[in-house]
């Protein structure tokens, strides 16, 4: 294969192609057999017939046609599901970390936000409004305490709450030791500036996320 022609059209069609025409013919003879690959290969979907009938009729643009692309379905990162995050311990208090002085910034930015979030607690401030936004409020770093309880042991334990679930509080004491307290069956009292609103834990099981859009009731006094 000296001809540089022929190395040309060797190049553009494939190696079977371009033994399939025999393109080293001479002279016209072999422009013939490259453009006729050429048509074959820009128009796949036509017949010869289709092809020919097509070129003596009306002009056709020789161009790349790029090939639809499919569009594959966007997949959104899924998070880790709850029992996934339960076996990787993600929300664990390590015992080295239970010491109570480390969180008791956490308990001032709280009491910082309960005050933007009343406005500011002022003598005048009634209690059934502070009462209503602490219901829907974020209470980690409060200081909370069981003022009430059907199991005895849980009386009198007070701390700053670390984790909020549906049914427990998990609270830090004093003597650095971290107490898990249900809901079901206790009262709580949260103290801020002087106010203190209780807290029926009965009523009280739901996610922060979820007590944040609920609606909730006024009703009387319930015992235990």
């Amino acid at each position: 294969m000296n001809d540089p022609n022929v190395a040309r059209i060797y190049h553009a069609l494939s190696q079977k192609e371009a033994k399939e025409l025999d393109v080293q013919r001479p002279g016209a003879q072999r422009a013939e057999a490259f453009l006729q690959a050429f048509l074959r290969r820009c128009t796949p979907h036509m017949s010869p017939r289709a092809r020919e009938d097509q070129l003596q009729r009306k002009a056709v643009v020789l161009d790349y046609c790029a090939r639809p692309r499919r569009r594959e379905p966007r997949r959104r990162p899924r998070g880790l599901s709850a029992r996934q995050r339960r076996a990787l311990r993600l929300f664990d208090i390590k015992p080295e970390q239970q010491r109570y002085h480390l969180f008791l910034p956490l308990h001032e930015l709280w009491k910082q936000y309960i005050r933007d979030l009343c406005s500011g607690l002022r003598p005048d401030t009634q209690p059934q409004a502070i009462q209503a936004k602490l219901l829907k409020a974020d209470l980690h770093g409060a200081i909370v305490s069981v003022t009430k309880s059907k199991c005895p042991s849980y009386v009198g334990v007070t701390g700053i709450l670390l984790q909020e679930t549906k049914h427990v509080f998990k609270v830090l004491t004093e003597g650095d030791r971290l107490k898990v307290i249900p809901k079901l069956g206790c009262v709580f009292s949260v103290e801020t500036d002087g106010f203190i609103s209780y807290i029926h834990g009965s009523k009280f099981q739901l996610r922060s996320s979820e007590r944040s859009a609920k609606k909730f009731k006024a009703k009387g006094t319930m015992d235990l």
